[in-house]
């Protein structure tokens, strides 16, 4: 198959769905924790704003500047981010690291909706990007909590 082929199978039309409606766009205006992650090699950025309350992400706001599979994991993220913890925050990124990286399964509920981004395994420079979301909201929560606990 070749390489263009192999691209357009990766752009699917449920992963432009996904970028083309992200929950949660936008800034918080003075939250508990915010963070920012960017991609060297593709210059993606996420923002991440985030309050916790008794543990669980209670207000949730991002600025997703990346590619369609970027967009399509913050996107993911931001349907299930809303009375998460820091735990299950940082079990998710893993869980989306290891199906990425390593052949893990796809990301346990309520983060199952990572299945769509399975057929970015085979490129590997698009990993970053479609990570930084859930990445930076975990560091984000763990931020928070630390701030308030």
């Amino acid at each position: 198959m070749s390489e263009t082929s192999d691209l357009i199978k990766l752009y699917s039309a449920r992963i432009l769905a996904l970028a083309a409606d992200i929950p949660h766009l936008g800034r918080l205006q003075a939250p508990q924790a915010s963070i920012r992650k960017r991609s060297p090699l593709c210059g993606s950025t996420v923002t991440v704003d985030l309050d916790m309350e008794g543990g669980r992400v209670s207000q949730f706001a991002q600025e997703v500047k990346a590619c369609a599979l970027g967009q399509a994991s913050a996107a993911v993220l931001g349907g299930a981010v809303i009375g998460r913890s820091a735990d299950e925050l940082e079990r998710a990124a893993a869980q989306l690291e290891a199906m990425l990286k390593s052949g893990g399964p796809v990301p346990e509920a309520p983060f199952e909706g990572f299945e769509a981004l399975l057929p970015a395994r085979e490129f590997r420079n698009r990993h970053t990007s479609i990570l930084l979301a859930v990445q930076a909201t975990a560091e984000a929560a763990r931020q928070a909590d630390a701030s308030t606990g």
